[in-house]
């Protein structure tokens, strides 16, 4: 049932926001002090291809400079990401199908807000 969901959610929207997280990141890339948002924004982009069957947890080692990070982020990338996954869930929740996918998209704006500090891991695991 996860691969239906997946392959779903890649053609009806995940593909376009993993393309925001990307470009997001190869921006932040540009500048040496802004590598470890683009890391993060890289990471949150494959979780973005690929939702269903991951989970995202807070890492133990995250401090001070993770939250100084975030609110970083939240001002320049994390709030347009956050708009661009409550338009999609309010999309894909039209359809009957659409509704896990839009739980989804629901379920991702935490990490879009704030991705420092943060791990995706598999639910297996």
């Amino acid at each position: 049932m996860r691969l239906l969901l997946n392959v779903i959610w890649l053609v009806f929207g995940g593909l376009w926001l993993a393309l925001g997280y990307f470009v997001a990141g190869i921006i932040c890339c540009l500048l040496i002090i802004t590598i470890p948002f683009g890391i993060a924004s890289f990471r949150v982009g494959v979780y973005a291809l690929w939702p269903f069957g991951k989970t995202v947890v807070n890492k133990p080692t995250a401090g001070v400079g993770s939250l100084i990070g975030n609110v970083i982020w939240f001002i320049v990338a994390g709030l347009w990401l956050a708009i661009g996954h409550i338009i999609t869930a309010f999309a894909m929740a039209i359809t009957v199908i659409g509704i896990p996918l839009a739980a989804a998209n629901l379920k991702m704006i935490p990490v879009s807000l704030m991705p420092l500090g943060k791990d995706i891991v598999d639910i297996r695991h």
